[in-house]
Parts: structure tokens; sequence; C-alpha cells
């Protein structure tokens, strides 16, 4: 996942960083907790993971893809920051002790798409969180895979990247993306990749049911980035899980 197109990840995202870090922030305050060690599920290139460092957060930072965490940690390098970067699949992943909170951000549990799999990555959850810790998130909602990415094409022009994006529902609760993107090289010719991702549509349902079967409590959702409640337009719902 993510290999070739790491390069140019970050060049074609036009994504708030800060605006996730700050709400995190928010959140703990809100709940009037104080973590030290913070776990970042699904880290990419750093994008979350550097900002909460750089706040006086101790950060782990966890994914998949090796190319995505090269850039991280190499970025972490510059920043001056100190973190730890773990090559694992946030399914199956596995730390030296717990944690006292954890996000995952932009999606990250819409990629698990394998029955069982949000069962176990729960189930991990509430493992390595201390009593009390809490487990922030976001999904794509049914509505925005269905209705607004599936079956369109978007397409991405910046910086010596180009990119052709196209959504397919392929079942009831599978929507796949197929990227096909332009790389420009240092003689100034483009060499092109191809990668296919898959996310998986979860219902506010599924979502606490699977969380209360892990022992974990949902004491909130919400829509994007703020305190009210998800609309049936909601395009991206935030859930607080609590052990």
């Amino acid at each position: 996942m993510y290999s070739e197109f790491a390069e140019i990840y970050d060049r074609l995202q036009d994504i708030d960083y800060n605006s996730f870090v700050q709400y995190y922030v928010m959140i703990f305050e809100k709940l009037g907790l104080k973590p030290s060690l913070v776990l970042d599920l699904g880290c990419g290139t750093g994008n979350i993971t550097i900002p909460m460092s750089k706040l006086g957060y101790d950060m782990i930072g966890v994914d998949i893809s090796a190319e995505m965490l090269d850039i991280a940690s190499q970025k972490a390098r510059e920043n001056n920051c100190d973190i730890l970067f773990l090559n694992q699949d946030m399914t199956e992943f596995e730390l030296y002790g717990t944690v006292d909170a954890a996000v995952c951000a932009l999606d990250g549990v819409n990629y698990i798409t394998e029955d069982g799999g949000i069962d176990r990555l729960f189930s991990l959850i509430h493992n390595y969180l201390n009593p009390g810790g809490v487990f922030i998130f976001d999904i794509n909602t049914p509505h925005k895979l269905k209705d607004i990415l599936a079956d369109n094409t978007f397409v991405y022009d910046e910086d010596g990247a180009f990119l052709v994006w196209s959504s397919e529902l392929c079942t009831d609760n599978i929507c796949e993306f197929y990227l096909d993107f332009f790389i420009e090289n240092s003689d100034g010719l483009y060499r092109r990749g191809c990668e296919v991702q898959t996310e998986r549509i979860y219902t506010d349902s599924e979502i606490r049911f699977c969380a209360e079967r892990a022992g974990l409590s949902v004491i909130a959702a919400y829509d994007d980035r703020s305190e009210k409640p998800p609309a049936p337009d909601s395009e991206r719902i935030f859930y607080i899980l609590k052990k």
C-alpha cells in the first residue's frame, strides 16, 4: 500500500493537517486528559506525528508502508523530533508497552477491508491503552464513499506530479480507488506508476458494536472536526472510544 505513490503523496495532498492536531488537543482538553505517550496509527509520512511531537507528546507512528515511513523518518530528523516509527499492520501491531491515547487520521480505519479486521484493531487498542485512555479516529461515511467518490474520476496536477484517481463501488461495502500517476524525473521525463487502494464502508452501528465487543466505550461521534452530531450528508465522522 502506498509504495511508489509515497514519493508524491505529500505533493498531492491539500489537507490542513494542523487542524487535525488541534482537534485532538481540543478533545484531550475537553475530556480532562493529559496524555504523554500517543500512538499514531496509519501515520503515513508523519504529517500528524511530527506536529504532535513538536507540541511535546511522545509519539509512536505505525504504518504498513515502509516507503511512507522512510519519508516520515527523514522529516522527523529534519525537525529534530525523536519518534519511534514501526512498520506494522494496524490490525496486527505490537508495542513495547501501553500508551495514553491513540489517533488514526484520514479514514485509515476504512482501509481495514477484511472481515474481522476492525475487531482485531479494537482489541489491540484495548490491550495497549492505559485505563481511561482514548482512541480518536475518523472514517469516510457511507454517503461519501457511495454518493460522492464512487464511480467518479478526479485529476490532480501539482509540482512535477500528475494523478488520475478513479473510484468504483465494487460491492455494497467495498470501494476501490485506481491511482494512475506520472512522476517527473530530474531529466524532465516522466515515469508512470499505478496502484489500487481499497476502502470499506462502515456504518455507525458496526463501529459501535465492534467497539463495545472489544471492551471500548463510544463516548462521542462528531461531524468532521467539530462538536456537532453527524448529519445525513456528513462526509467524515470522528469517533472517540474510551477504555
